[in-house]
């Protein structure tokens, strides 16, 4: 069975299926911010959503981060660091792209595993 967390007209803000959680790209509610308090405000909805679904992020798998300023890298970088699970860091990939709206500073999406057993 699939599973929807935060299912709406257009997207859900996360799918279960097969054992594994598919988070979609998740951004800041507050924009007018930089990218460090932007990219606690979307790390805190990861750690919601993976809540709801029952994980949490020492079993995310691959994230995929999005940067519309590529010089925020080492910025952004200081935040996921101190928000990373100790010895769990996932696959991740980091690239430059033009976001939906221009105050958006940070973009993640990532996969992680369900618990077994």
């Amino acid at each position: 069975m699939i599973g929807r967390i935060g299912a709406g007209p257009r997207l859900s803000a996360a799918t279960v299926f097969g054992g594994f959680v598919f988070v979609s790209g998740q951004v800041p509610d507050d924009v007018s911010t930089g990218v460090e308090d932007q990219a606690l405000q979307v790390l805190a909805k990861i750690d919601a959503i993976l809540a709801e679904a029952g994980t949490d992020k020492a079993r995310i798998l691959t994230a995929t981060v999005w940067l519309p300023a590529i010089g925020d890298f080492a910025a952004f970088n200081t935040v996921w660091d101190a928000w990373v699970a100790p010895g769990a860091a996932p696959a991740r990939a980091c690239v430059e792209s033009r976001l939906a709206h221009p105050g958006i500073k940070v973009e993640i999406g990532c996969i992680a595993a369900l618990p077994t057993g």
